[in-house]
């Protein structure tokens, strides 16, 4: 995060300032002339003269203390982190149907899992691709694992074409195994995804591709992707790959060992 020297310096101000606004508030007799308390953090509080003094002093002792700076700015991104997560509980708590047990998601592994991760993804996405070996591991390697996929085509319209296919394939598959073949084909090839390929790698996988080019553009495909997105937003989701885990959003293809670490958390 940037921030302008100026910035920096009026927030440093107004923190170095509170305790004297406080102690103001409870003896207002010591300085009559002073302005209110109450005011003491407002940017008109001070002359151009003083707001000038107070910044050369603050300035002053930030070159002499640069670590308190350092301090801050971990210490604001720490908060800010944790309002983020507490944020996604709440999302997560009050979406949990629909986040973990949707009728319209992809279920991948053990439908009775104990832990169940929830993968949002785009088609176009390199990271997603990159990821998918990940979830092919976890998937060989824990028989207790419930792996959901959400569409979140955000890359383009080729990326909405390829969602609106590989929907309307799982449409064909109640199985799921014709699928996560396709699924694994598309997401795995070279170049950009969009409805053409899509639709040869549905073809060549075995779908009937006249009824995907039919199903592709129904009602019940546009709600299901859109179900999936609404969720994105609402968790504050805004690239791929994104996990869900129990009450954690997790963002990035943050790799195998991360992944397993938060599923075995999970399962505890």
């Amino acid at each position: 995060m940037a921030w302008s020297l100026r910035t920096v310096l009026a927030i440093v101000s107004m923190i170095l300032l509170a305790p004297l606004a406080a102690a103001q508030d409870r003896n207002p007799q010591n300085n009559q002339t002073a302005a209110p308390a109450s005011s003491m953090g407002a940017p008109d509080a001070f002359s151009p003269a003083q707001s000038r003094e107070i910044e050369k002093i603050v300035k002053n002792y930030l070159v002499q203390h640069p670590e308190v700076l350092q301090e801050a700015m971990e210490a604001l991104d720490r908060r800010q982190k944790e309002a983020e997560a507490d944020k996604a509980r709440t999302v997560i708590k009050e979406n949990n149907a629909t986040i973990f047990n949707s009728t319209h998601q992809v279920v991948l592994g053990n439908p009775q899992g104990k832990v169940t991760m929830v993968e949002f993804f785009d088609y176009n996405c390199a990271f997603c691709k990159r990821a998918m070996a990940d979830m092919l591991d976890l998937l060989k390697t824990n028989s207790d694992l419930k792996f959901v996929l959400k569409e979140f085509p955000v890359l383009g319209p080729g990326s909405v074409e390829a969602a609106h296919v590989a929907v309307a394939a799982r449409m064909q598959d109640p199985s799921g195994k014709k699928y996560m073949e396709f699924h694994q084909k598309l997401l795995g090839s070279r170049g950009p995804a969009d409805k053409m390929r899509a639709l040869a790698i549905a073809k060549d996988v075995g779908f009937d591709v006249s009824r995907i080019e039919k199903d592709m553009n129904s009602d019940e495909v546009k709600a299901i992707i859109e179900e999936s997105m609404k969720l994105a937003d609402a968790l504050g989701v805004s690239g791929t790959p994104t996990y869900v885990v129990g009450d954690e959003v997790v963002v990035g293809a943050v790799g195998l060992d991360e992944l397993r670490a938060k599923i075995k958390n999970e399962g505890k």
